[in-house]
C-alpha cells in the first residue's frame, strides 16, 4: 500500500525551497505519493499565532537571515537571502501549482513548484507577475492555458479548501509534511520524515 504525504507550503517560502529537492528524492525513494497542497498562510497565521515576516521582532528577523545562510551553505543550495521580489504575493503561483496538479499530475506540480521557488530565491523574478508565471510554465513544458485556468472559480475554491484542510490538520508553518496525521514541520525535519517513511 502506497504511503501518502500531504505537502503543505506557500510558493514564496525560502524554507520550502531549501528542502524541496531533497523532499522529492525522499518521497521517491520511499515510493510515497505526494499530495501537493499550496495553501494561504495569511489565513493560517491568525489562527496559529504566526506573524508575517515584517511584523516579527527585529532579532527574529535578523536570526532568520543567519539561519538561511547557514542552511544554504550546509545543504549546498544557492539562495539569495534578500531577493529583489520579496515579500511577494503567493496566491497566483499557488493557484497555478494547484491547477497543474489537477490537470497534469503531482509530478508536474512538484516540478513547477521547484521552478517557482528558484524564481524567487535565485533568479530575482516576480512570481506575482502573470508574464513571469507564463514564462515559468513554458520553461516547465506546461500548457500555456494553465495560467488562465488558474483563475477559474473552482481552482480558487480548491485552494481555499486546501487551506481549510491545513487548518484542520493543525498545520501552522511551511513547509509541513503530514503522514497519517503526524506533522513534520520545516525542511530541517526531513531526516525525521525519512525515518518515518522507512518504518512503514
Amino acid at each position: 500500500m502506497s504511503i501518502s504525504i500531504d505537502y503543505y507550503f506557500t510558493p514564496q517560502s525560502p524554507w520550502t525551497y531549501l528542502g524541496h529537492q531533497r523532499f522529492v528524492q525522499i518521497a521517491a525513494a520511499a515510493g510515497a505519493t505526494v499530495r501537493v497542497l499550496p495553501v494561504d498562510f495569511g489565513k493560517i497565521f491568525p489562527l496559529s499565532g504566526g506573524l508575517p515576516l515584517g511584523q516579527r521582532a527585529p532579532q527574529r528577523q535578523a536570526y532568520r537571515l543567519v539561519e538561511l545562510q547557514r542552511f544554504s551553505e550546509h545543504l549546498q543550495v544557492p539562495l539569495n537571502r534578500q531577493p529583489k521580489f520579496f515579500p511577494v504575493g503567493g496566491d497566483p503561483a499557488a493557484r497555478l501549482i494547484t491547477v497543474v496538479d489537477q490537470q497534469d499530475g503531482s509530478a508536474a506540480a512538484m516540478a513547477l513548484a521547484g521552478a517557482i521557488f528558484r524564481a524567487v530565491w535565485t533568479e530575482e523574478r516576480n512570481i506575482a507577475d502573470d508574464q513571469v508565471l507564463a514564462g515559468i510554465l513554458k520553461e516547465c513544458g506546461r500548457d500555456a492555458q494553465r495560467l488562465a485556468q488558474s483563475q477559474w472559480l473552482d481552482i480558487q475554491q480548491l485552494y481555499e479548501a486546501h487551506t481549510q484542510q491545513a487548518i484542520g490538520a493543525g498545520v501552522f508553518g511551511a513547509p509541513s509534511y503530514v503522514v497519517n496525521g503526524e506533522i513534520f514541520w520545516g525542511q530541517d525535519r526531513l531526516d525525521l520524515l525519512e525515518k518515518k517513511l522507512a518504518a512503514k
